[in-house]
């Protein structure tokens, strides 16, 4: 029987809990949390099998993956250097910026094999109940290996988390940190900047965020994400993240000035440049990336609507790797944006759903 500890039952951590359920090898999972309303939901739906006290002692467990906010991830490193472990424990963390992770761990025994990780997966959602098994599936999981030891354990873990349905990235804490401090640490201080400014415009006019539609909504959405965990990212990711704010300040001053001038042709340059980069998101073919295949169908405001679409997809034996309602306008027809991970299969659900829906077709 394989023992995983998992501190921190937020989001990730439950959904980390959930996807281990389904592994046909017996795996006992261990939780840990600070907060006891938290354990005990978890306790009782069955996410985890038994409540760990503390870290303090670890002798059983051979997997421990900390999923807390990144300072709460640092004292944990910092506290496991005093625990009793299992010789050969695996710890792998799942916090959003690295390089301060990878080096507290370097203070760790060598009977603690540690491996950095990071899920490119969430939701606005938080919390216990906000988990869910397929959380992972077909999202980019990157892993940072320390050293010769930890670079040995990556299949055992890979093993572990295989149906979690992941795609996992080797990376260095340096690249890590520049790139996601850059396609999400940067875009969430912009939307929750966004909302506030919004909030302060508006204060005087409740008009203004009672209409606010598809487009504030779909571009703020990630504002909703929990208050502690962004703190934390923030903190530690700060040099990298000050310098990319630097840079978006710098773009925001170029259109700001554009707009003075009234300079047409540069305007229109930002934009048109931002629509291909945008367009190019989904045909992507670098080295190393994985390409998607988008349908987006008008979908009349009807009950059973979505119901009907997806199960003729599945009739035709076709999985979609995501799909999600664009709120583009209020009280009319929706688009119902789908995502393959095939060409095949984007064209056999063109075809299959051509007679019946309007296709919304990009250029």
């Amino acid at each position: 029987m394989i023992k995983v500890a998992i501190k921190g039952l937020g989001l990730i951590g439950t959904s980390l809990a959930l996807a281990l359920k389904k592994q046909t090898e017996e795996v006992k999972i261990y939780g840990l949390d600070k907060q006891q309303t938290s354990l005990d939901f978890a306790l009782s739906h069955g996410i985890i099998d038994e409540c760990l006290a503390s870290l303090a002692d670890l002798s059983e467990i051979d997997y421990l993956l900390l999923a807390g906010p990144v300072s709460v991830i640092i004292e944990d490193i910092h506290s496991l250097r005093d625990a009793k472990v299992k010789a050969g424990l695996v710890v792998l963390d799942v916090g959003s910026s690295k390089q301060s992770i990878m080096q507290a761990a370097t203070t760790l025994p060598p009977t603690i094999t540690f491996i950095g990780g990071h899920p490119m997966a969430g939701s606005h959602k938080s919390g216990v109940r906000a988990g869910r098994s397929d959380l992972f599936e077909n999202a980019f999981f990157f892993l940072l290996p320390t050293n010769e030891q930890s670079q040995a354990k990556l299949a055992s873990v890979k093993s572990l988390l295989a149906l979690t349905k992941a795609k996992w990235l080797e990376i260095t804490p340096q690249r890590h940190d520049l790139i996601v401090g850059q396609i999400s640490h940067l875009p969430h201080i912009i939307a929750a900047g966004l909302v506030n400014q919004t909030n302060e415009q508006f204060k005087h006019e409740p008009l203004g965020l009672q209409v606010a539609a598809g487009g504030f909504k779909s571009l703020t959405r990630i504002a909703a994400a929990d208050p502690t965990m962004w703190t934390a990212i923030c903190l530690n990711n700060q040099t990298v993240i000050l310098k990319e704010l630097a840079a978006y300040q710098e773009t925001l001053a170029q259109i700001k000035q554009q707009l003075v001038l009234r300079d047409g042709k540069a305007i229109q340059t930002f934009f048109a440049q931002a629509q291909q980069v945008r367009r190019n998101l989904e045909h992507n073919s670098e080295k190393g990336s994985h390409p998607y295949y988008d349908l987006f169908l008008n979908i009349p405001d009807r009950p059973g609507e979505i119901a009907k679409i997806t199960q003729r997809l599945a009739q035709a034996n076709l999985n979609l790797v995501n799909i999600q309602i664009l709120e583009v306008r209020e009280e009319v027809n929706g688009v119902l944006h789908l995502t393959f991970g095939q060409a095949a299969s984007l064209e056999t659900a063109r075809n299959l759903l051509a007679g019946e829906y309007e296709l919304v077709e990009r250029e």
